[in-house]
């Protein structure tokens, strides 16, 4: 296998999570007999202070070429203004829609021995295993109209929540693809009582889980899915939503597992290369000290392997190595260790 791989460390703890990341994917390329090629690209605040925009051109166009994209994280205090015209989160944006990756996977996973880094009680943590497919591309994150306007001295703000029925279609068809690998059940979470969109969301999902017969359905709405994600979260199995309501399911679903750091994501389309990244932010507060902690990039890392390059042996490979790790108590802060990135990075290959 021969791999061209854009790298995107972006701000923060991004660089250090990523070139932790990085040295798997070589040990990984050394281990199996492949060749993984290194471009590394700038986004987000870093992209602003050297080119007055969160992603160039250029940068897209690389990453549009690559065969996979493993991004750090973006943003910090330095560029939180938000009078700014450019924000680091725009890039991200961008990339998004400039890759056409629609569907984000989420997975959450309770490990026995870190129950007591999460705020929930042991015996709720119990069989806890799901994948929250989120709709990245659509939504209120991208609807027209948006902006501000100041009227008789009033300012009002606008975003526009839109979805068609195929952005719908596509999103959920491959949550109940995916649910077919594993229990066979799949949650609709919207919030059709209220919104006009969400409405349109449960009638196409009805119209696509009559596709799936074996599979199990339910519709849940989103305030609902919130409550339950933390007071039944074993339930759930394979959980499909949209844009805003993913990406706030999935942060308070990271409590689970005990850490955002340990979460890992990966950005899919129907062709081109995939966007992998770390769910957490750029930890500026801990920037630069060498205690963040590796291993959702390096899940994502082998979620790139698995899903962009096709390589699912090598990327079971890192996935056990990263479960011995957390086994042998080598962990950082975050989840109540005392071990560095590096100490924790160098644990995972040595049982690869």
């Amino acid at each position: 296998m021969q791999a061209n791989i854009v790298l995107l460390p972006g701000d923060g703890i991004g660089p250090e999570v990523v070139a932790a990341a990085v040295r798997v994917l070589k040990a990984i390329e050394t281990k199996f007999g492949h060749t993984f090629t290194f471009t590394e690209e700038l986004i987000g605040g870093c992209s602003i202070d050297k080119h007055g925009v969160a992603l160039t051109d250029s940068a897209l166009k690389a990453c549009q070429a690559a065969d996979a994209v493993l991004l750090g994280a973006v943003g910090g205090p330095k560029w939180d203004d938000p009078t700014a015209k450019e924000r680091p989160e725009k890039g991200l944006l961008a990339l998004r829609k400039g890759l056409g990756v629609f569907a984000n996977l989420r997975p959450v996973k309770a490990y026995p021995n870190l129950t007591d880094a999460s705020p929930l009680r042991p015996e709720k943590l119990t069989g806890v295993d799901m994948v929250v497919v989120r709709e990245l591309t659509g939504g209120v994150y991208f609807g027209e109209p948006k902006g501000r306007d100041t009227v008789n001295g009033v300012t009002r703000a606008v975003d526009t929540m839109a979805y068609t029925d195929e952005e719908i279609r596509r999103i959920v068809d491959m949550a109940f693809k995916l649910a077919g690998g594993r229990k066979k059940k799949v949650t609709s979470v919207d919030k059709a009582n209220v919104l006009e969109s969400s409405r349109l969301w449960r009638q196409v999902t009805a119209e696509v889980a009559k596709n799936y017969p074996d599979i199990k359905m339910e519709n849940m709405l989103v305030d609902t899915a919130a409550m339950r994600l933390v007071s039944n979260p074993a339930e759930f199995d394979v959980v499909v939503t949209e844009n805003m309501f993913g990406d706030i399911l999935t942060d308070e679903a990271a409590v689970l597992s005990g850490s955002m750091g340990l979460l890992p994501s990966a950005s899919l389309g129907s062709g081109g290369p995939g966007l992998y990244e770390p769910i957490h932010g750029s930890a500026p507060d801990i920037a630069g000290k060498g205690i963040a902690n590796p291993i959702g990039t390096i899940l994502s890392s082998a979620f790139m392997l698995r899903y962009s390059l096709k390589l699912e042996k090598e990327a079971a490979a890192v996935e056990a190595a990263v479960e011995k790790t957390i086994a042998s108590g080598t962990l950082t802060a975050d989840l109540g260790g005392k071990a560095n990135t590096k100490e924790v990075t160098e644990s995972i290959l040595s049982n690869l």
